[in-house]
């Protein structure tokens, strides 16, 4: 069984410096039905104007991934960690326990596009903890290149979490495909371009929640590049 998400019905936050699509229930914008995927709990979609962004703010137990599709990111944070995170790039932050950090366009003069991701921990009071990786574009060309896992493998940052992320960058006309292991569980995001999920349409923001399906065959219609979370 596939559910779709469409692009369209996400909730939305604008101010005068944000632009944010969440596809799942986040901040003001509260829908019953869409509270998570499993232990995925957030997918946002943020721009952030040159120069501004998030001020210091808390967060404890939750696994939070950033991932930049435009433009540069900075972040710092309470354990002394700063770091500028930009297109190719994994973050990892552990809360924990707790944890603050700041997130700021990194540039005066050109916006930043992003996804933050929202796993919840396997456990909660772990010790807060930071990584960030960078993977080299030929290495997600035309496949699913692991990013994320339980216990780092292929040089993926360490989610602590049943929990793997996979990205991919396709050409239009190329297609990869995934197989899903009995009792797991699959969300699918599209991050640019144009897609086909087992022969239905997917444009860019669009999300879909993937079970009790064995296989699932991705085409690129466009150039295109996609995240796929294969959840416990």
């Amino acid at each position: 069984m596939i559910n779709f998400r469409d692009r369209l019905t996400r909730g939305k936050s604008q101010t005068g410096w944000l632009d944010s699509r969440h596809s799942f229930s986040f901040g003001d914008y509260r829908d019953p039905k869409q509270m998570g995927f499993h232990s995925l709990r957030v997918i946002n979609e943020d721009r952030v104007v040159p120069g501004a962004g998030f001020p210091t703010h808390s967060h404890r137990d939750m696994e939070i991934i950033t991932y930049v599709l435009e433009g540069a990111l900075e972040h710092k944070d309470s354990l002394g960690n700063g770091a500028i995170i930009r297109p190719g790039e994994v973050q990892r932050m552990s809360a924990g326990t707790g944890i603050q950090h700041s997130e700021f366009n990194a540039s005066k003069t050109d916006p930043v596009h992003f996804l933050q991701i929202w796993i919840i921990p396997g456990q909660t009071g772990l010790k807060p903890g930071y990584e960030q990786k960078p993977f080299a574009p030929e290495a997600r060309l035309g496949k699913l290149l692991r990013v994320g896992d339980p216990e780092g493998r292929d040089g993926a940052v360490t989610i602590h979490q049943d929990a793997q992320l996979y990205v991919s960058s396709l050409a239009a006309g190329s297609k990869v495909s995934h197989a899903l292991k009995p009792g797991r569980h699959a969300w699918l995001q599209t991050a640019r371009g144009i897609i086909a999920l087992n022969g239905t349409e997917m444009r860019e923001g669009d999300g879909a929640a993937i079970e009790d399906i064995a296989s699932i065959a991705i085409d690129a219609e466009t150039d295109a590049e996609i995240l796929l979370f294969d959840l416990g």
